[in-house]
């Protein structure tokens, strides 16, 4: 089979396993009466960050773990730069009380954590504990914040995840077993398919995780928001963004890390490139922290410029 092949199937696969995770996990929290807010504020989060675990632990396993660091990487940079400009750029995004003194900061000290950690070129295995540690902190207070959401919120939550309520157990146990196992051999096609491309045509493996891996697995997202934006009811769908990227960084590379055995490397163009890009978006964020406004157009568009500029650069001084 041929490497563009072993990339197609192996997206496919990884999104379709990770949609039938994520309706089967909503769907056994809903019958064990975990209330909707919950649900869409960790269930989908994590659900959302499953393709790239799987493709972070199967890299790490088959030696290739500057792949999971660059899907990490390129997934982040494209979710904030690229799919949070583009909505705004529709639209101006008013940032609701939770997301700005919450999840925009959990954001950010992940980002800075990830980067001082990556300054010896090299993540070890306590790294990735304490990366884990700062997930299961920040799912606590995912917790403790539901608590104090208005009804209003707490009623859209309930609309989102409503659908999954009528759910058999037996169709939610086959649904979680068949999204598992498409999951799994997605990430192993993608994961073949990517490697033997990045050698063929001379590229890094990382580079190959910023680009194909990274917008492949953002689809979702990127349809979600998009969508939801234009239907005018978003703050769930870029309250799931932000949450699937604090996961991505704390949840999967530190499980990737604590997995691989002998630590993950960061490679320098990594870490000198893309990931001070990263943290650059991140100080981008700050002025929407003070103001407490709004992200505008003009914002937005330079988000998104920002982004197709990167991507412009990446593929003429890296491939």
């Amino acid at each position: 089979m041929s490497d563009a092949l072993l990339v197609v199937g192996g997206l496919l696969a990884l999104l379709g396993g990770a949609e039938l995770v994520v309706r089967a996990g909503t769907g056994l929290a809903t019958r064990l009466s975990v209330r909707p807010i919950i649900i869409g504020l960790t269930v989908v989060s994590v659900g959302t960050s499953v393709p790239e675990l799987a493709i972070g632990i199967d890299a790490a396993v088959n030696d290739s773990p500057n792949l999971a660091v660059g899907n990490i990487v390129g997934t982040n940079l494209l979710n904030f730069l690229f799919i949070l400009g583009l909505s705004a750029l529709l639209i101006p995004i008013a940032i609701d009380r939770r997301t700005l003194k919450f999840d925009l900061p959990a954001m950010i000290a992940s980002t800075l954590v990830l980067y001082l950690l990556s300054l010896d070129g090299i993540l070890t295995r306590l790294d990735g504990a304490l990366l884990v540690a700062g997930a299961v902190a920040y799912t606590l207070g995912l917790l403790y914040v539901s608590r104090r959401e208005t009804t209003d919120v707490q009623e859209d939550y309930t609309g989102s995840v409503s659908a999954s309520s009528e759910q058999r157990l037996t169709r939610i146990g086959l649904s979680l077993v068949l999204g598992l196992a498409l999951v799994v051999l997605g990430a192993e096609l993608l994961v073949e398919g990517a490697v033997s491309a990045a050698n063929a045509l001379g590229i890094s493996d990382a580079v190959v995780g910023l680009t194909i891996i990274a917008i492949g697995t953002s689809a979702p997202e990127l349809i979600t928001t998009i969508m939801s934006t234009i239907r005018g009811n978003r703050d769930i769908a870029i309250g799931n963004l932000l949450g699937s990227s604090i996961y991505n960084i704390a949840a999967v590379l530190g499980l990737t890390v604590l997995i691989a055995p002998n630590g993950v490397p960061v490679s320098e163009e990594v870490l000198n490139a893309d990931l001070v890009l990263l943290v650059a978006a991140m100080a981008a964020a700050l002025p929407v922290l003070v103001s407490g406004a709004r992200i505008t157009r003009a914002e937005g568009g330079l988000f998104v410029a920002t982004y197709v500029g990167y991507l412009v650069w990446l593929l003429l001084t890296r491939t």
